[in-house]
């Protein structure tokens, strides 16, 4: 059995801050690539880690185009929604978002919580799972969120989530999961693929057990680690072993051809004073997150609210944030 795996395309209508090319080219042709080196590989399958869309609203005319390339793909399309699919961090809001209209339409298979796949290509039988974003994923237990357990009988099983793995620490406040927990952790889970960390990480391997991110294919923000970063995907052969191939892209363009400079440098002056900032309020004692929902888990410890208190709130940011997409579009 062969798969395909790629994750954070970040599809939308129009170019970053700091891109100098047509971002929505870029990305057909970059799609047009991955197409085809599945169809080269004959897989059996394919597999989206989540932000799919840069915003869960996008323009019905961009999601028209992309939603045309998808269909060409060989085999069928499995995928799990990102933090940027969905409203409110909120994946109960997918069916109203234009990656829900997809797998309406057929173009894609969403995997949801629990969601348990089996497939089967007449040889090798494989137990298929995925964790989309969710407000508190890489805050709670990880295991609830990282581990599973071979239901089926399976050969192999893969487990996607859409979550912050690393292999260094973050700073305080940025929620995350560290690689090495999850290499120390009971799980059935032949190979867990990840995305949401766009710099991605070499194969982590660890007693058979297989953690890839390799990166996302779009290139957001202009950090001289994404300017040198060239997007790959990865094919993954299963049969009495585990085969595991990186293959970078080659029609996406050299970093330094499609990024501006100058905004780098006015990157790296905010991102300086940004730190500067967060340390003064770190040690002043004020919350570190300035996102809503992030500001509300904060007010639900302190004030100890009931969970759906919380929950009711959180809902009702994500369905303001629909309303709002509504107006711009």
């Amino acid at each position: 059995m062969r798969l395909l795996y790629f994750t954070d395309t970040h599809i939308r209508g129009t170019s970053p801050r700091g891109r100098t090319d047509d971002f929505f080219d870029s990305m057909k042709r970059k799609l047009n690539e991955i197409i085809q080196i599945a169809i080269e590989n004959k897989v059996d399958y394919v597999l989206h880690g989540g932000d799919v869309f840069d915003r869960p609203n996008l323009s019905p005319a961009v999601v028209r185009e992309f939603a045309q390339l998808f269909r060409k793909f060989p085999s069928p399309v499995y995928a799990i929604a990102g933090n940027h699919d969905i409203y409110g961090h909120n994946p109960a809001t997918v069916d109203r978002t234009m990656l829900g209209l997809l797998e309406a339409f057929g173009v894609l298979t969403l995997i949801k919580q629990h969601d348990l796949i089996e497939l089967n290509d007449g040889r090798i039988k494989l137990q298929l799972t995925g964790q989309p974003f969710h407000y508190d994923l890489d805050k709670r237990d990880i295991a609830e969120d990282y581990a599973v357990t071979n239901q089926t009988k399976a050969d192999y099983c893969i487990h996607m989530v859409h979550g912050m793995l690393v292999e260094k620490a973050l700073p305080e406040g940025v929620p995350h999961t560290m690689v090495s927990s999850l290499l120390e952790m009971q799980s059935d889970a032949d190979i867990l693929l990840t995305g949401h960390y766009h710099g991605g990480f070499p194969i982590q391997h660890k007693d058979s057990k297989y953690i890839i991110n390799p990166g996302s294919i779009a290139r957001l923000s202009n950090q001289q680690a994404e300017i040198k970063r060239i997007p790959q995907v990865v094919l993954i052969d299963l049969s009495t072993e585990i085969r595991i191939q990186f293959q970078k892209l080659t029609s996406a363009a050299r970093g330094e051809d499609v990024f501006d400079r100058s905004i780098q440098e006015e990157s790296l002056y905010r991102q300086e004073k940004w730190a500067q900032f967060a340390q003064e309020v770190s040690a002043a004692g004020i919350y570190q997150g300035i996102q809503v929902d992030e500001i509300i888990e904060e007010i639900a410890k302190i004030d100890l609210l009931e969970p759906s208190v919380k929950e009711e709130a959180l809902k009702r940011i994500g369905d303001a944030q629909e309303m709002e997409g509504e107006k711009e579009s």
